[in-house]
This record gives structure tokens, C-alpha cells and sequence, in this order.
């Protein structure tokens, strides 16, 4: 079979984490962690991962950097944790958070993780500690400022679902945000009041 590692091509449709990838009349769905960092019509660059499955054949997930890919890879080794958790790892805590988390022995982070307890969350530890060291040790960088930011906009996006905005909304709401307002000591009220503002004129 085939290797894919990386797909270049125009965003036709979004759906929760499905992108539907046009490239050359061919439409390829490929799942991502965050998919509000994309809009209908983007041209995109997307790595890729391919996970074989015995029943359903083989599945696609795209990430915007080789990093966010290798990390995925390492979640996915860890027994028990399927692409789908690996998914919502990186959607609530993104790549630095996650590094900072195995690195740091913090449990209670991992475990707030949506099909993550605590245990597998020690297992997860354990089994990814050393490899984690090693990737830190080879340059990659923990970029603190990141994780405080993923996890305001985690706070606006959850914040906007419970307000019952579409996906499409908040998509479009968290591109205009993330455009206008790269500060990243800009406060979570501050965010919203905007957020709220701008949809009220997107009505």
C-alpha cells in the first residue's frame, strides 16, 4: 500500500473534525484536531498520517506541522489510546501542553482529556516519558505563551458551543479573533465581548 505524508489541496466542506480535501476533482476526508483553524475554500498543506483499520480501511488525519504529526504518531503507540483520543488530546491541550504534561509527570492535566482517567493517563506517562525527553532534547521547545493561548481559546470556543453557535460561527468567529487579536495577554472577557460582537453583526 501506498504511503500519503503530505496533501496539498482546497477545503470543499468541514464537518466537527472531517475536512473534505479537493485535490484534482478528488475529494479527500481527512480528520484534523482543531478544526477552527480552517475555513471553507483554504488552501492548505496538511502532513499526514494514514491509520489502517481491518474493518474500515485505511483513515486519514492532517496536521499543519511535521511536529503536531510525530507527536500524534507517539500518542497512538501508547496502548489502549486510539486516533481519536490522540484527536482530542491535541484539540483541548494542543502539542505544548501534552509535551509539558508528560514531562512534568502532571496526570491531572491528561486526564481532564475527554476518554482519558487517571490511570491511563499514569500509563500514558510512563510509557512516553523517556520518548518525550528525547524529542525535547532534539530542539523541539515547549512554548509556554502557546499553551496559555490554546487554552484561552479552548475557553471561547466552549463557551460559544454552550451559547448553541454553529460550527461554521465559531469557526469564522475564532478567524476573525485569532487575526485581529495576536496578543496573547489579551483577556478571555475581552475575547468574548468581541466574539459576541462580531457575530451580532454576522447576523
Amino acid at each position: 500500500m501506498a504511503m500519503v505524508s503530505l496533501l496539498h489541496g482546497t477545503i470543499k466542506d468541514i464537518k466537527d473534525q472531517l475536512l473534505i480535501l479537493d485535490i484534482g476533482s478528488i475529494g479527500f476526508e481527512v480528520y484534523v484536531a482543531n478544526s477552527t483553524l480552517f475555513n471553507v475554500s483554504d488552501t492548505v498543506d496538511l502532513f499526514i498520517h494514514l491509520q489502517w483499520n481491518q474493518e474500515q480501511g485505511p483513515t486519514l488525519f492532517g496536521f499543519q506541522t511535521e511536529t503536531d504529526k510525530h507527536i500524534f504518531q507517539l500518542i497512538v503507540g501508547c496502548s489502549g489510546i486510539g486516533p481519536k483520543i490522540a484527536l482530542a488530546i491535541l484539540n483541548q491541550l494542543g502539542a505544548s501542553a501534552f509535551l509539558q504534561a508528560v514531562q512534568t509527570d502532571n496526570e491531572e492535566m491528561l486526564s481532564k482529556v475527554s476518554g482519558i482517567g487517571t490511570k491511563k493517563a499514569e500509563q500514558m506517562i510512563v510509557h512516553l516519558r523517556h520518548k518525550v525527553r528525547k524529542l525535547l532534547g532534539s530542539g523541539i521547545t515547549i512554548d509556554k505563551s502557546s499553551v496559555q493561548a490554546r487554552q484561552k481559546w479552548n475557553d471561547v470556543i466552549n463557551a460559544l458551543e454552550s451559547l448553541h453557535y454553529s460550527r461554521l460561527e465559531i469557526n469564522r468567529v475564532v478567524k476573525y479573533l485569532t487575526e485581529n487579536y495576536t496578543d496573547p495577554t489579551v483577556p478571555f472577557e475581552h475575547l468574548m465581548r468581541k466574539a459576541l460582537a462580531f457575530l451580532s453583526k454576522s447576523v
